[in-house]
């Protein structure tokens, strides 16, 4: 488990509504149709002033919080995803009452995040991988949850090297070209490149479509082995926890920088 500080104030509180009203508005959570609800989803009940940041509300990340004697915790992933039980029971109960029971508050957001232009976890890998956005991958889309970059020609054993050196882990890649066709097919130089991070792997035939020569994401399916070779797109599976880090670690900056409090990011190790 690793930690991030950022700079306080002990004395400074605010209430949970007073934070989610904050980041609801500079993230734009309200133009989202969502798969779970953004923003407040668990009220501990009492002021904010020491805040954990973490990808996903896991047990962990909670018991860490208790340690840290936070009152609230801000993650990317939270609770109450359409098409789960409605039940508060088994581990999501366990998990609530432990919540409850410390007085500590439970604020996610989730394509919001995605999203955003210069916090959200697209952007933020793109900065990372040194990579400039200049479109949406969904043209229409007026808050878009994946992006298309550009970058200096480079092969793919380049961005490899530059994906491991950023995220600390080795990515999956996914050559465009069939195996038997690699031995003769002429070194391909990618330039323009697709991002969408976590579980946005069906992306890829968008980003095929939108004439990328390579597309990032999170996870991988058996079926997208199969598409990035048939569509000749090069695709790089990242790791969804990995890609998705940086989004709430920027948000926790924005929200020490603006109201003083405490905030400290711990990272649950999580390979997929």
């Amino acid at each position: 488990m690793t930690a991030h500080d950022t700079p306080h104030s002990a004395d400074m509180t605010i209430t949970a509504q007073t934070l989610t009203e904050f980041c609801d508005d500079y993230l734009s959570a309200s133009a989202f149709k969502d798969y779970a609800p953004n923003g407040l989803q668990v009220d501990g009940g009492r002021p904010i002033r020491r805040i954990v940041t973490g990808v996903t509300a896991c047990e962990a990340l909670i018991d860490a919080a208790i340690a840290e004697d936070a009152d609230a915790i801000m993650v990317h992933h939270g609770y109450f995803w359409k098409g789960e039980p409605m039940t508060i029971t088994g581990m999501k109960g366990q998990r609530i009452r432990k919540l409850m029971q410390h007085g500590i508050s439970l604020i996610g957001y989730h394509l919001p995040l995605d999203a955003h232009p210069k916090i959200g976890n697209n952007a933020k890998l793109a900065e990372m991988l040194g990579l400039t956005i200049t479109e949406a991958l969904y043209p229409h889309e007026s808050h878009p949850v994946g992006n298309i970059a550009t970058c200096p020609p480079q092969s793919a054993e380049s961005l490899t090297q530059t994906i491991t050196q950023a995220l600390g882990r080795i990515p999956l890649h996914i050559s465009g070209h069939y195996q038997y066709l690699a031995d003769t097919a002429a070194p391909k130089l990618l330039k323009r490149i697709g991002i969408c991070t976590g579980g946005a792997q069906d992306m890829i035939e968008q980003a095929a479509a939108m004439g990328c020569d390579a597309y990032i994401s999170g996870e991988i399916s058996e079926r997208t082995t199969h598409s990035a070779r048939e569509l000749g797109i090069d695709y790089f599976a990242c790791g969804h926890h990995a890609t998705e880090r940086a989004g709430i670690q920027a948000l926790g900056d924005i929200i020490a920088q603006q109201f003083g409090l405490s905030v400290r990011f711990i990272d649950i190790d999580n390979p997929a």
